[in-house]
């Protein structure tokens, strides 16, 4: 029995630090970035294939970059889902934000993933590597000032900036907008008109700096997940890269290879290259001022004189939606992170998906996913609360056979074992039940805290985000009181101190728990309501001498 005890209690703490370990880790505060040299900042990357002629180095520093982003003239775009503004240096996306998606302090502004000189520097940037191409410092000519709108009828915005004609050289860049999806295609167009062939490649890269993204309210600071350049290639799959090891020269980038994208991954959101199938590699550096850029380079074939080509690559901005992400690249959706249980976690995340198109709420999907899951291992929670009950009947014999063999532990044991035996009773059945929530419930915390379908998802009344805590404490509470009536139900343990140990867990569980997003409370208040019935009925048959006490 002491043993039985002892192990719930090991199993209750273990998964108590576990989450905490994970929630603290997420309030870390990042380190500050390092300052790179700046003999390096400006220069457009070098593909490292032989025979490839490089842009040379553009002088100047990240510093003098932002300068003249802010200077320069900016083109603002709008569409069905996002509000963009591009400048004329480089034709850089340097802001962009989320019409559907609200902001996190006040969700009736949009959310703002790309800015430059605001709470974050976070730009999409692109350029073309070879003799007389432009780059991302080329000021292109804007194709108007002020404002192009995606009228009604209209599914795509075409946006074309000049860049200088350079030796019979003429490029222009083009980023298509569509309606109705976070995909903007950033192509070039370039017309050799020179004497001499064309050869070069194209780069796109996403520059950022090293703060962590936006937070959900919450004690400590709220919930943080990781921020940070991903790459994906076929041979190698999915690479987290944290800034760190950017900043240090200690990036191990994937191979060349024929497939593979490139994202900045943060918070429920991400923006991210995805080449069509050819040879790339892959590259990431730090910039000066804090700032890291990730990017791809890709060849495009040699552009006789007089000839002209195309190039064009999709860039997704927007939020972490799996079906969209995976339906764009293979192993996109690997961005959304699920952290060490994502086995089970995607199945439930999926299940809830499918659960919300029946009940249109992630409230409400939240509440018939642990029927369905309780329903699943019923047969198994029933064995044990069946054996808890058992336990509980036979405690006056217990107690009896501790006071009569208090100085002999061996022999006391021994009759314990005989009595369990004699009873058909499972002392350790009881974890059962612990055993099995685990692991539902630290992957339901992950879904919850990754998924952004979750992120200012309402339920009902007061709960207006489930991604978040009960701003009212409401949902812990009753998450408590059910805890307590559930170990109510329970066999007490026959040390007192133990017992005491054990009535504190539930006041301990529900003091961590009303800082976790309320979705996470809903779910484990729901389960231990049906536990307790489970159990009342269970427990009712047993003590009764009910027929279903011996089946």
């Amino acid at each position: 029995m002491d043993n039985r005890r002892l192990i719930l209690l090991v199993i209750f703490s273990m998964s108590l630090v576990m989450l905490w370990d994970a929630w603290l880790k997420h309030n870390q505060p990042k380190t500050p970035a390092a300052v790179a040299a700046a003999a390096t900042q400006g220069a457009t990357p070098v593909p490292s294939a032989p025979g490839v002629v490089a842009a040379p180095p553009v002088s100047g520093t990240e510093a003098v970059a932002r300068a003249e982003r802010q200077k320069a003239p900016k083109l603002l775009i709008e569409t069905d889902l996002i509000r963009a503004e591009v400048s004329a240096l480089g034709g850089d996306l340097v802001r962009l934000e989320l019409l559907k998606h609200g902001a996190n302090d006040d969700p009736k502004k949009p959310f703002v993933l790309f800015e430059e000189g605001g709470a974050h520097t976070y730009l999409a940037q692109s350029g073309l590597i070879g003799a007389g191409l432009p780059n991302h410092k080329t000021v292109f000519a804007l194709p108007t000032t002020g404002k192009l709108v995606l009228k009604d009828g209209e599914q795509s915005l075409v946006v074309r900036l000049e860049a200088p004609e350079q030796n019979g050289i003429k490029v222009a860049k083009v980023l298509t907008f569509h309606r109705g999806t976070y995909v903007v295609d950033v192509g070039y167009e370039i017309n050799n008109a020179s004497t001499g062939a064309v050869t070069g490649h194209a780069y796109y890269q996403l520059t950022r700096d090293t703060k962590s993204a936006e937070t959900t309210a919450g004690f400590f600071g709220g919930a943080q997940t990781y921020t940070g350049p991903a790459f994906y290639t076929e041979a190698e799959k999915y690479k987290k890269i944290d800034f760190s090891s950017i900043e240090k020269n200690e990036a191990k980038l994937p191979k060349p290879a024929a497939d593979g994208w490139v994202a900045m991954v943060q918070h429920y959101f991400v923006s991210a290259y995805v080449p069509a199938a050819g040879q790339r590699e892959f590259y990431a550096r730090p910039l000066d001022g804090g700032l890291v850029s990730a990017g791809v380079i890709q060849p495009f074939a040699a552009l006789a004189a007089g000839a002209k080509a195309t190039v064009s690559v999709p860039l997704y901005v927007g939020p972490q939606e799996q079906n969209k992400l995976s339906a764009l690249a293979p192993g996109l959706d690997l961005v959304v992170d699920y952290g060490w249980l994502t086995v089970i976690a995607a199945p439930i995340f999926w299940c809830l998906a499918w659960l919300h198109k029946l009940v249109g709420n992630w409230g409400w999907a939240i509440i018939a996913l642990t029927v369905l899951i309780k329903l699943a291992f019923f047969p198994l929670s029933a064995a044990s609360y069946k054996s808890m009950a058992k336990m509980k009947t036979i405690m006056p014999r217990m107690k009896r056979i501790q006071e009569q063999y208090k100085d002999d532990r061996m022999k006391m044991n021994q009759e314990m074992m005989e009595l369990y035996k004699k009873e058909k009773v499972n002392p350790m059945g009881g974890c059962w039940p612990i055993l099995i929530q685990m692991p539902v419930f630290i992957a339901l915390y992950w879904v919850l805290l990754g998924a952004v379908e979750m992120r200012q998802a309402p339920w009902l009344g007061w709960i207006t985000d489930l991604s978040i805590k009960d701003p009212y404490f409401v949902l812990p509470i009753i998450m408590g009181v059910t805890s307590l009536i559930q170990m109510k139900l329970q066999p007490a343990p026959a040390d007192p101190v133990q017992a005491k140990v054990m009535m504190f867990m539930p006041v301990f569980f529900t003091v961590m728990m009303a800082w976790f997003p309320a979705g996470l409370v809903l779910y484990w208040v729901v389960n231990n309501v049906l536990s307790i019935g489970q159990q009342w009925y269970i427990i009712r048959m047993i003590e009764g001498g009910g027929k279903a006490a011996n089946s």
